[in-house]
């Protein structure tokens, strides 16, 4: 842990999203620069052998591994809603964890994280019984795994309530609604594409605990972890700005520890 008062914050990044031939891709070249992995687990993306090279990848550059459960949508890449209950978001959740730790244990690695995907994500964030049940799945496949969840969400105050450690989760490229919520992706402004104003937000949320909605209200944020997109034509190169512009900020780029 860090012992003095320089900020820290965890660069996480969502991998092991392909299929068939495995191909290491952005994953190869963004690795050494996060200290989160979370790896697809089947259901939006990731097949076993995509997800087993993934998992070597991560541990051999000590980079947390996290399983990144998604709900059953290859097609629509886990980003399209779903109508599922509290006990369907346990079981698939529960189910796809188990997938990816066991390639972790197989390779002489420890699970270290859950962040869900997308939709489910999402969902979670606003929906207190899908963030529950979500929250129960983790804590009861392991205790002292860390629950990822959008900063200030319904994912947080329910892994909390029973126990569970949680990282609050922030986005370069994704601009806030002022209740705190993502815009949605079909929604216009919903990205951030100017690279500048992606950085200007970090530098907003970690050292001054803040974000500006689309609306232009100052929203308080807590920023634990910030997610890198890797799957953009500019990722790698965004990934390594974005490394230096922490440590030019003084933030120190470090894995949450498991207490």
């Amino acid at each position: 842990m860090n012992t003095d008062n320089t900020p820290t914050l965890d660069l996480n990044c969502d991998m092991g999203e392909s299929f068939g031939h495995y191909s290491l891709g952005n994953d190869a070249g963004i690795m050494p620069y996060i200290s989160s992995a979370n790896i697809a687990c089947g259901f939006h993306g990731g097949d076993p052998n995509i997800m087993a090279n993934t998992v070597k990848l991560a541990l051999e550059h000590n980079v947390a591994v996290g399983a990144h459960p998604g709900l059953p949508d290859l097609q629509g890449f886990g980003r399209r809603n779903m109508d599922i209950s509290p006990e369907d978001a346990y079981a698939l959740t529960l189910y796809q964890t188990g997938a990816l730790s066991a390639f972790v244990t197989a390779q002489g690695g420890r699970l270290h994280h859950v962040k869900p995907h997308g939709a489910l994500y999402n969902m979670a964030s606003r929906d207190s019984g899908l963030a529950k049940a979500i929250a129960e799945a983790v804590y009861q496949f392991n205790p002292e795994l860390i629950l990822y969840g959008l900063a200030g969400s319904c994912l947080i105050s329910q892994a909390q309530a029973i126990g569970l450690m949680t990282a609050s989760e922030v986005f370069a490229d994704r601009s806030y609604q002022s209740n705190g919520q993502l815009t949605p992706r079909d929604q216009a402004g919903a990205m951030i594409e100017d690279e500048q104003k992606s950085l200007d937000q970090i530098r907003e949320m970690v050292l001054h605990k803040q974000v500006t909605s689309v609306d232009g209200q100052t929203v308080a944020i807590k920023a634990e972890t910030l997610c890198i997109h890797g799957d953009g034509p500019r990722a790698l190169d965004f990934v390594r700005g974005c490394e230096r512009f922490l440590r030019a900020q003084g933030i120190t780029i470090q894995t949450i520890q498991v207490q």
